[in-house]
């Protein structure tokens, strides 16, 4: 299984639900774009929780010092992000795609995360809060996926649970919501191991 993990937002957990995948999938792991490289990088947490050796992180293909849109950030580190600098792994193995903000970021004065999740040709799974306001951002993020035509495989809801949430985003979106990452004391490898899918992850593929 490959896919492509994206959010409705910023900071709604993507880092942590891409950990908890590649663990419970034995993926291997790439963020193909950083940005504020210099606070920390999402791929080493990633892969910490993950509990992911060297040889199955992939490197970043743009690492930028700004913490800004990656338009913005490329923009005054004097690079432009280019679609083309782009390639998929070659890897056989499981492989789980952390995105940068949401869907409709821009890249350049062109593309938008959408277009990268595109040119991959891979699915996308959305990440998304469980709390108020997720319904309009999930369901506007759906539905730019599919307007990009990209797959969308479902959505995972991070945060206290909230059933009737939940609800809403799978009849509007018309989607499954495939997993909930509740609020954690501690988000350790062995918090999130003990962590199960909503539907089992042979079924994620079609979904």
């Amino acid at each position: 299984m490959q896919l492509f993990m994206t959010g409705t937002d910023t900071n709604v957990g993507k880092t942590v639900a891409s950990a908890w995948l590649a663990l419970h999938l034995r993926a291997d792991y790439w963020k193909p774009i950083e940005t504020g490289a210099d606070e920390g990088s999402d791929a080493h947490r990633a892969a910490a929780l993950a509990a992911l050796p060297e040889q199955n992180i992939w490197k970043p293909v743009y690492r930028l010092h700004e913490p800004l849109s990656p338009h913005e950030a490329a923009k005054r580190a004097g690079v432009k992000i280019n679609l083309g600098q782009f390639l998929r792994p070659n890897t056989a193995r499981n492989l789980v795609v952390e995105g940068i903000g949401g869907v409709m970021v821009p890249l350049n004065d062109r593309d938008m995360v959408a277009d990268l999740i595109r040119h991959l040709g891979l699915p996308a799974v959305l990440v998304a809060r469980s709390g108020l306001g997720t319904i309009n951002h999930s369901v506007l993020s759906l539905r730019a996926l599919r307007r990009f035509e990209v797959p969308v495989m479902g959505v995972i809801m991070t945060g206290t649970p909230a059933p009737h949430n939940r609800e809403a985003i799978e009849q509007f979106g018309k989607t499954r919501v495939l997993a909930e990452i509740p609020l954690l004391d501690e988000v350790t490898t062995e918090t999130l191991r003990a962590i199960k899918p909503r539907v089992p992850f042979d079924a994620w593929v079609g979904t």
